[in-house]
């Protein structure tokens, strides 16, 4: 008997897929539940296993091309003889494994849906492998074959063991590629001072996103993430929003960062928490519309922009941030952006967001304005933190660290005075009880 693998739907707004690599070639043993192919979906790289046991017999779509959801990729034959007649039926349908065209569904995608393999992470032990099987990352499976690196000789250092980029760099004695900033914004910034004083340790300048090499003239299609940011952000476009800015001073949450970053704590944990406590007063900016009602969340998951290194973003969550203490919510940020890079999140971890936040401060913004995310109440673009000279009711001068945050916000359930209420809190917290944020 010859089965199909289909193109799965890896996450609920995925139409499309991208082959990233098949794991095994035509004519390999395949068992059941073994992986067969990378593919990637709108944010991560899934390895999508075989629900029957048999040989590859032909590939429908070869790595780097795209294909619709339910659309078959490929063709297992159960036994070595019946290769040849499913090599036949790729050919007889249109599509071989040198074909280029996108295949069409051979089943309604009602069925296709059914015979669809379920996708797993990539995951490894210690040595990059599991159950005898290799792990890398697609990046580092090519540059192992450009630098002519043995995979099987190498330690993974990526979540859970599994072989990435650096790792092959490093092996074939090269210098590992330059690290990425650690958060990105749904944004348009606004016109910047010409004088910029230097940031505070609150956002210190970080790497801007190194470019796409590309030659003049030359047309780059978008890669899928690339593709659902375009989806996400012009659906944004359709939800009636406004903006409130609030200024903060930053001064007693700059100290305790000082005292607090040698134990492992980040900024971006800090500004999470922060808000998630905010939040607890203010349920309708957690909120978020559906079928012309209120939609209450349960918990506070405070999504936060990351830039990816090939192009995009991606909003990884911090779930019940409002409940976890501060160290703990540091080490899972930090695990969360390596899975993230490494394309190993799972759905819930990036679609689970009941607020975002987006700092470009970090790259010396002043303020700029951030889109809203579907689905979402609220958004809070953070600014970077300056020295700003003020003068107090008593008509006194004297230097302090502000920053600017702008919360972006859907009108059709939260309210102007809402919005500013939520920041009246925020900047209260931040500025006269930061301490709070250890407890």
């Amino acid at each position: 008997m010859i089965h199909d693998i289909f193109m799965p739907a890896l996450s609920s707004t995925m139409t499309e897929g991208k082959i990233v690599e098949w794991v095994k070639s035509p004519g390999d043993k395949v068992e059941k539940g073994e992986t067969v192919v990378v593919v990637e979906s709108d944010k991560a790289d899934m390895d999508v296993e075989s629900f029957n046991e048999g040989y590859l017999a032909a590939i429908l779509v070869e790595a780097g091309n795209e294909a619709p959801v339910g659309d078959a990729i490929a063709l297992i034959a159960e036994t070595e003889a019946e290769i040849e007649t499913a090599q036949q039926q790729a050919k007889s349908s249109g599509t071989t494994s040198t074909s280029k065209s996108t295949p069409q569904p051979e089943t309604p995608p009602a069925a296709a849906a059914a015979s669809t393999p379920a996708p797993t992470p990539a995951s490894s032990s210690s040595n990059g492998s599991s159950s005898g099987r290799l792990v890398a990352s697609p990046r580092a499976r090519k540059l192992a074959k450009e630098l002519k690196v043995d995979l099987k000789s190498l330690k993974g250092s990526g979540p859970y063991g599994r072989i990435v980029a650096d790792d092959i760099e490093q092996a074939a004695g090269k210098t590992t590629s330059q690290p990425q900033p650690e958060a990105t914004s749904f944004a348009v910034p606004q016109k910047q001072s010409q004088v910029t004083p230097t940031p505070a340790p609150t956002t210190a300048p970080q790497p801007a996103p190194v470019p796409q090499r590309v030659a003049p003239g030359e047309t780059v299609p978008l890669n899928t993430l690339q593709k659902a940011v375009v989806q996400n952000m012009t659906a944004s476009l359709q939800v009636p929003i406004f903006h409130v800015t609030y200024t903060i001073v930053t001064d007693a949450l700059d100290e305790l960062y000082k005292k607090i970053k040698p134990k492992g704590v980040t900024m971006t944990a800090l500004l999470a928490k922060a808000v998630a406590m905010t939040l607890q007063k203010h349920s309708i900016v957690n909120a978020g519309y559906g079928d012309n009602a209120i939609r209450y969340s349960s918990e506070i998951n405070i999504a936060v922009a990351v830039a990816m290194p090939d192009g995009g973003l991606i909003t990884p969550v911090l779930r019940c941030a409002d409940e976890v203490d501060i160290y703990s919510l540091s080490r899972t940020w930090k695990d969360l952006v390596n899975r993230a890079r490494a394309k190993q999140l799972q759905p819930e971890e990036y679609n689970s967001g009941t607020f975002t936040l987006s700092n470009l401060g970090m790259f010396g913004v002043d303020n700029f304005d951030a889109i809203l995310p579907p689905g979402q109440g609220s958004i809070l673009a953070i600014g970077g933190s300056r020295p700003q000279l003020v003068a107090n009711e008593a008509g006194m001068f004297g230097v302090q660290r502000q920053m600017k945050v702008n919360i972006t916000c859907d009108h059709r359930i939260i309210y102007g005075a809402q919005a500013a209420a939520f920041l009246q809190d925020l900047a209260k917290l931040i500025e006269t009880d930061a301490q709070s944020l250890t407890l």
